[in-house]
This record gives structure tokens, C-alpha cells and sequence, in this order.
């Protein structure tokens, strides 16, 4: 399978490139939004895709837009991204990979919640008791369900730089007080109800992120990817038990090679080898299949 690192479109106005997805725009009122092949690890675009990502994260984020619908709405058109391109090189590249959507404002946070203690929590945890501000009770275990889902909000960072978390009380001034108790309720509905549907599926869905836009007139919609390999932490649920952090349906293969290989989270990141990129896109594959049933 041949991987797509970049789009290259003419037939629209570029707009932009972020870690993953090539904008563009189709009029004043849609976007389209190509997911490519590339990796984004410690905040870093590798060298090297992954040969079909784009493909999984598209179709794992429509499964989740529709499922989910009820809680919020989400940036979806429903204008086939084939229909706004013109030639058969451009159809190719956007086939299966590219969502049309609204032209919505996003807001300057990602929207992050965790069930489990783990990552950056679990040695947030260990330091200071407390995840993000946030405190818990003492004697949790790395990889622990909490005792409820936190909603813990950073910064969005340019390529290359790092996200911040910060506190709920600086997402209110940096949204607003109502609208951060919309993403917050959102963000909490929309995990709490995923999760409990992975289960049945085999895939404890550790923590996630999401992203949200407002239209003109401030309505808040979903928008970006949702619950995706790239945007989650998956685990199998066969292989989960606390004090230890399971093997993932991610890009954690990814980044436990490139910790293992000396490499100091700055530019330019390493080649990637040909075997952990095929096992981490088996990884993809798996999550959507077991998730979605295709």
C-alpha cells in the first residue's frame, strides 16, 4: 500500500498543513480537510508514514460523528470530497481519506479527558498527587480507572512545539465561562459514552482528545477527528490490568521505539524502521476493525 506524506491539490486554495491534515479551501463556506500518512510523535512529524493511516483515522472518525451525533453536532457537510476536486490524480488523493466540512472557528484548546491514570497523568500523579491541578486519592496505581473522568484542557501548539495543559479555571478566560462548561459537559458525554461502547468491542479507551468550533452564530460543534488511533489511547481489554500500562492499539509502538532509540524529541526526528511501521499500521487496522466492524 502506497502512503500519502502530502497532498498536492491545485484545483483549491491551500490553506494549510498541521501535524496530520492538509486544508484546503472548497468556498466560503466548506473546507476540505485531507488525512495523510504522517505521524506526529512528541509533537514532532516523523520522516516516515504510515502506508494507509489517513484511510483508518477517516473511517474511524465517521463511525464516531454518527454514532455520537446526538450529543453534539459535528463539521460534517455531506459533500463528497471527490465532488470538489478535478482530476483524477486529485480524486485519488483525497479517496477515502478526506472529510468536507463546515468552515467553523476552532477554539484555542484541545479538549482532553482521561479515564485512566497514565502517561503524563500517572508522573503528574506521582509527583504532586494530583493530575493537572486536579486532586486524587492517594495509593492509585499506574494505568487505575479513576474514580470518574477528567477533563483536562492544553494549549493547541504550532508544528513543532509543545502543548501545555492548563487549568479549567484558564480555559474559562480563554473561552469564556459558558463556553467552557460546553466543551467541558461535551467533551465528558462524548468520552463517557464511547467508552462504555468500546468495551463491549475488547478496547478500553484510556484518554482522548478532542477538538471543538463555533459557527457564527456560537454554536458549538465537533470538529477535527474523533477517537481515533492518532487522537487516543487504546487498549485491549484482554491485556489490561493495573500497575502496568498494556500494549496499545496506537502510536505508542512508535514512540516507545523512538524513546528506546536515544533520539532528544527535538527536529529532525528519526527514520522510523520498516518493521515498527508495519506493525503500528496493523495496530490502526486492528482498532478499526474491531471499533467499527470494516
Amino acid at each position: 500500500m502506497s502512503a500519502l506524506h502530502e497532498s498536492n491539490l491545485t484545483s483549491l486554495k491551500f490553506l494549510h498543513r498541521g501535524k496530520v491534515r492538509d486544508l484546503y479551501e472548497v468556498d466560503a463556506d466548506h473546507l476540505l480537510i485531507v488525512q495523510t500518512d504522517r505521524l506526529s510523535a512528541f509533537d514532532v512529524i516523523l520522516p516516515t508514514p504510515i502506508p494507509g493511516k489517513g484511510e483508518v483515522l477517516t473511517a474511524v472518525s465517521n463511525f464516531w460523528f454518527k454514532k455520537l451525533g446526538h450529543i453534539i453536532p459535528n463539521h460534517l457537510s455531506g459533500i463528497d470530497p471527490e465532488s470538489v476536486v478535478k482530476t483524477e490524480a486529485e480524486k485519488a488523493q483525497v479517496r477515502g481519506r478526506a472529510f468536507v466540512t463546515k468552515k467553523l472557528k476552532p477554539l484555542p484548546i484541545e479538549a482532553i479527558v482521561r479515564g485512566y491514570l497514565v502517561g503524563s497523568g500517572w508522573k503528574d500523579y506521582k509527583k504532586t498527587g494530583a493530575v493537572c491541578g486536579i486532586q486524587l486519592p492517594t495509593g492509585l496505581q499506574e494505568a487505575q480507572k479513576l474514580p470518574q473522568p477528567l477533563f483536562t484542557p492544553s494549549t493547541k501548539a504550532a508544528v513543532g512545539e509543545h502543548d501545555e495543559n492548563i487549568s479549567f479555571e484558564e480555559a474559562r478566560k480563554l473561552l469564556g465561562a459558558d463556553m467552557a462548561e460546553q466543551v467541558k459537559n461535551a467533551t465528558l458525554a462524548l468520552y463517557i459514552e464511547a467508552a462504555d461502547y468500546a468495551l463491549t468491542k475488547g478496547i478500553i479507551i484510556a484518554d482522548t482528545k478532542f477538538e471543538f468550533g463555533t459557527d457564527a452564530a456560537g454554536k458549538l460543534y465537533l470538529i477535527d477527528e474523533a477517537l481515533t488511533p492518532d487522537s487516543s489511547r487504546f487498549w485491549p481489554a484482554d491485556q489490561y490490568k493495573v500497575g502496568s500500562n498494556p500494549p496499545s492499539f496506537d502510536k505508542q509502538f512508535v514512540r516507545d521505539w523512538l524513546e528506546s532509540s536515544g533520539w532528544n524529541k527535538q527536529p529532525p526526528a528519526p527514520q522510523v524502521p520498516a518493521d515498527v511501521l508495519h506493525k503500528t499500521a496493523e495496530k490502526y487496522r486492528e482498532a478499526q476493525r474491531l471499533l467499527t466492524g470494516t
